[in-house]
């Protein structure tokens, strides 16, 4: 049995927090907010706390300010955990809910937790006479039953690698915040093996991380020396230039990128010229072929080809429109 809790009753700011999420959905008149202020109560449990236990009525609805709860319920002695609720959550027994039955279930605080809370028999007669409070409370529910339905139906079909993602979207930060044994109850997977596939996200995640560190000092490199008109350049000087390993620089260019290095190069080139087009006293004094030497390439075929391949049309055809 959970032990016996000291209810309180809720500061103004307590109120004026509830009555912001509710507002979210619906408007609150100044009758409903004065029942609020009468009957909200506050509540702080501490970490493996049970909130309520199965078989009994759960006697409140409660929001969490703070903290997390999560539902549980006992299958051939075994505890399967049901959810997870963080802050803006509300949390009643879901087989007994409005205190019309025994609780299936039962919640246990995750961590610390700060709540507020409302006795059923005050919310069901504020049903009885507060239109907007029926509407809000059935958006609430609606949005429960939507996310359940969905969690049910990953849990069903989706493998390991599937959940972790649902989860991860659906709960941002959660999975570093709440015990992994926990999530991976939630989602019927071994601990394990959630582990193992948290790790291998990290992993990924510290590889894109240090891609995109490298790309940065690539372009601040080729934007301040301008390497792209050298047209000796080759994927080997470039690397010897920012400090790279060949390898490595066709890895970042390949996967940040998404470019080979000559068509990386050639792209630095081809934005180059097109800004000096622009320029009606620059493309007056030189021939579209002493511009394409000048960002460095090799031959005209070589910036013709290059030229049409990024921008669709020939520089001739770009310089005419321009002109337009």
């Amino acid at each position: 049995m959970p032990e016996y809790f000291q209810y309180h009753k809720a500061e103004p700011k307590d109120v004026e927090y509830l009555l912001h999420l509710l507002h979210r959905v619906h408007t609150v008149d100044a009758k409903l907010k004065e029942e609020f202020e009468k009957h909200l109560l506050k509540l702080r449990i501490k970490k493996d706390q049970v909130l309520f236990n199965e078989n009994e009525v759960c006697e409140y609805i409660y929001l969490i300010v703070k903290g997390a709860l999560m539902g549980c319920t006992t299958h051939n002695k075994q505890k399967i955990t049901t959810y997870i609720s963080v802050e803006n959550d509300f949390v009643s027994s879901i087989s007994g809910l409005h205190g019309s039955g025994y609780s299936q279930e039962y919640v246990v605080a995750v961590e610390d937790t700060e709540l507020l809370a409302v006795h059923n028999n005050e919310l069901n007669r504020l049903f009885e006479y507060h239109f907007n409070l029926n509407y809000i409370f059935r958006v609430i529910l609606e949005k429960y039953y939507r996310d359940a339905q969905q969690r049910a139906y990953i849990i069903r079909v989706g493998n390991a690698k599937e959940r972790y993602l649902y989860f991860a979207k659906t709960n941002p930060g959660y999975l570093d915040r709440l015990p992994l044994n926990l999530v991976a109850s939630l989602l019927n997977v071994k601990a394990s093996t959630l582990l193992s596939i948290k790790k291998s996200f990290l992993g990924l995640a510290d590889r894109h991380k240090e891609l995109e560190e490298w790309g940065k000092k690539i372009e601040i490199h080729i934007h301040k020396n301008q390497s792209f008109r050298h047209k000796d350049i080759r994927l080997q000087s470039l690397a010897k230039e920012v400090g790279l390993s060949s390898h490595k620089l066709s890895i970042v260019l390949n996967s940040y990128f998404n470019n080979s290095f000559i068509d990386y190069i050639n792209q630095y080139r081809i934005n180059w010229i097109k800004e000096r087009i622009r320029h009606p006293d620059i493309i007056q004094n030189f021939t579209l072929e002493a511009l394409a030497y000048s960002a460095g390439f090799s031959s005209r075929s070589a910036f013709y080809n290059a030229f049409k391949k990024r921008v669709g049309m020939s520089p001739i055809e770009y310089s005419k429109n321009l002109n337009k």
